[in-house]
């Protein structure tokens, strides 16, 4: 295992908000890692047998293989040592419905189109939400302040409202940033119905729901996530809310 793994997984905070839907099944598999096994080994001992794919190491993905295509042929996920694959494989773990689909839709379009140097608009959507998605449930009025970048509306005239929403962050490259948690990090946030109250029906929702067409047009809308109310102490204070260059307003305003 490379030097520095385990501080890098001694740096992740379990308490935060953010993390409370992965705790369960993330803290031991990390305490794992910090016990010297690899990424792959702690994965894998951790996966319930539903889960469709297995964790081998990065090196079993032989040289000029798609990853993707690798995966969608031999179901199994070449994994380094390291927090960005690791949360990778947390995802597998609680969404693998959607996990496969995802995959799915991406090894078609390499099968179709080949490996280019620019992606297409799906597969350009299928990693933008891969690596930095998340699912707000939430009341319309959210979504309405939400798609109009109305951060005042949003963060502090709705705040009250924000305990009916739940946003679950799906993507991994997005929970290894928020290890070190900095106030521009942005989520490309897709609608998922409120009445859904289990990541299992969520994840089985939204397999079925990942339409090609829909998709390839990126139905993603923007969300600082440390604005979210008790997701960070310092957006207690309203001046959190008028920094530009993080809540920026509506293209054409300004």
């Amino acid at each position: 295992m490379a030097a520095g793994v385990s501080e890098a997984f001694g740096r992740i905070d379990w308490n935060a908000p953010w993390l409370q839907p992965w705790r369960g099944q993330g803290e031991p598999v990390a305490q794992r890692v910090q016990g010297a096994q690899a990424v792959h080994q702690a994965l894998q001992a951790a996966a319930p047998p539903d889960v469709p794919v297995g964790f081998v190491p990065h090196d079993a993905l032989p040289d000029g293989m798609a990853y993707e295509q690798y995966i969608g042929g031999t179901r199994r996920v070449p994994t380094r040592d390291n927090l960005h694959d690791f949360f990778n494989g947390l995802v597998w773990l609680h969404f693998p419905h959607t996990k496969r689909r995802l995959n799915e839709l991406q090894a078609g379009a390499i099968a179709t189109d080949g490996v280019q140097a620019v992606r297409g608009p799906l597969r350009d959507a299928l990693t933008v939400f891969d690596e930095n998605g998340a699912l707000l449930q939430a009341p319309d009025a959210l979504w309405d302040a939400l798609r109009a970048r109305d951060w005042q509306q949003l963060f502090l005239d709705l705040r009250p409202l924000w305990g009916q929403a739940r946003l679950v962050l799906f993507g991994h490259a997005l929970l290894e940033k928020l290890v070190s948690p900095r106030k521009p990090m942005v989520a490309h946030v897709y609608p998922a119905p409120s009445a859904i109250e289990s990541i299992a029906a969520l994840d089985a929702w939204l397999a079925q729901d990942m339409s090609p067409s829909a998709w390839a047009a990126k139905p993603f809308t923007p969300l600082p996530v440390l604005g979210v109310p008790g997701w960070w102490a310092a957006n207690e204070a309203p001046g959190f809310y008028a920094d530009a260059q993080v809540f920026r307003p509506p293209r054409g305003v300004g």
